[in-house]
């Protein structure tokens, strides 16, 4: 697609609309308890203020389901972002109103407006073309700096580039498709995926679009398991979708005829409730007892895992290997994070889990790179297009 990003247009003297992700989590005092979301931003923002430009910033925050509620305001983000930036960032406590048009059109080159929470409106989700013409209206440039957000077609995502005459990508935008892209598109092979999770329903797509694009696939979590008993194996009372048994084998025989190698575990860690403190034991996937279920990857798993890992160029990883929030069963979700993290290769991990888990095992450092978006990275696996990049794409 042929999206600009904010380094290639003219910002200077402008009002620069910027839809950022600022969904940051607060405490029970309204305190940001992370605000590594407002900090992914800063460079974006700090472009236009440098340049001359003026920003309205504009961001949702919880789910308020469309109706004003003060616990998810804005207002403790605006606080944050004018430490960050060191400059007085303006908050209006709305989005469309006369009020918050009129302060966006007087701003100055080098003054931020941050308007209130977008989904306390309902027309946000909606993609309400008049409400999209509303926030535009005091913009003269668009710039779309919340890739996680890019995969729903809302009024600030979508709707809202038809109102403004230039749009570009931001900077955290640009990290994210040119990282993607290079892995996915344009990989130094040999490419593997290490996909994980719990169900094959929720991968399905992903595993349908990248065989053909990789070289090796890994597959862990409770998804394996469909896979296994689509082998033939007995897999206890492991988690199994069986409507998708034949499903697994139509993507392990569209493997096999595009060459491309698919590893299953050889071993897990089993238990017979899903908690702490209960016993564990490590055996074949062949041989789980009834009554039990596998939890984790084995060891011999992690060993088989590796080698492969260790073979190839190019890594993209996306979801836990296990229960990875249950110490019983994280050994094997933060053995294939270290091993991915030490390996000369260059990786990409998304997915909220698998984010939670590199962060847990030490490890997030030491990726190539660590997106910042859950839906929206798992939609571009998929190989769809995401309404808020097609929005960018003006040629």
């Amino acid at each position: 697609m042929a999206v600009k990003y904010l380094d290639e247009i003219e910002v200077g003297g402008k009002r620069v609309f910027v839809r950022a992700d600022f969904n940051v989590p607060l405490d029970d005092t309204g305190a940001i308890t992370n605000d590594n979301r407002i900090r992914e931003t800063v460079p974006t923002l700090r472009y236009i203020l440098d340049k001359g430009g003026a920003i309205i910033v504009a961001s949702h925050l919880g789910r308020p389901k469309g109706k004003p509620d003060p616990k998810q305001s804005l207002a403790p983000v605006a606080r944050r972002l004018s430490e960050l930036l060191g400059v007085s960032v303006q908050f209006v406590g709305d989005c469309v109103s006369d009020e918050a048009i009129a302060q966006g059109r007087a701003l100055k080159s080098g003054q931020v407006l941050m308007l209130e929470n977008l989904r306390f409106y309902s027309e946000e989700e909606k993609n309400d073309t008049d409400f999209a013409r509303k926030l535009a209206a005091a913009a003269e440039v668009y710039v779309n700096d919340a890739f996680a957000c890019s995969h729903r077609a809302h009024a600030s995502v979508e709707a809202i580039t038809r109102f403004v005459p230039v749009v570009a990508g931001g900077f955290l935008m640009k990290k994210e498709l040119v990282n993607f892209q290079k892995a996915m598109h344009n990989p130094e092979r040999p490419l593997v995926a290490v996909i994980g999770g719990a169900k094959v329903s929720g991968k399905l797509e992903v595993l349908e679009n990248i065989i053909g694009k990789v070289d090796s696939l890994l597959i862990g979590g409770g998804m394996a398991f469909t896979f296994l008993k689509a082998r033939g194996y007995e897999i206890g009372d492991s988690l199994v979708e069986d409507d998708l048994i034949e499903t697994a084998k139509a993507v392990m025989e569209k493997a096999t005829t595009k060459g491309v190698q698919v590893v299953l575990p050889v071993d897990c860690v089993i238990a017979q409730e899903v908690k702490t403190g209960v016993p564990t034991q490590t055996v074949s996937v062949q041989n789980i007892p009834k009554g039990w279920r596998g939890l984790d990857i084995g060891p011999e798993t992690v060993k088989a895992f590796a080698e492969v890992i260790k073979r190839s160029k190019t890594v993209v990883w996306n979801g836990p290997m296990g229960v990875f929030e249950i110490p019983e069963f994280e050994k094997g979700t933060f053995a294939i994070a270290d091993c991915i993290a030490n390996a000369s290769v260059m990786s990409v991990v998304g997915g909220g889990d698998s984010v939670a888990a590199l962060k847990k095992s030490g490890n997030q450092s030491k990726v190539t790179f660590v997106s910042t978006a859950g839906g929206a990275f798992m939609e571009l696996l998929e190989g769809k297009v995401l309404p808020g990049i097609k929005a960018l794409d003006r040629d």
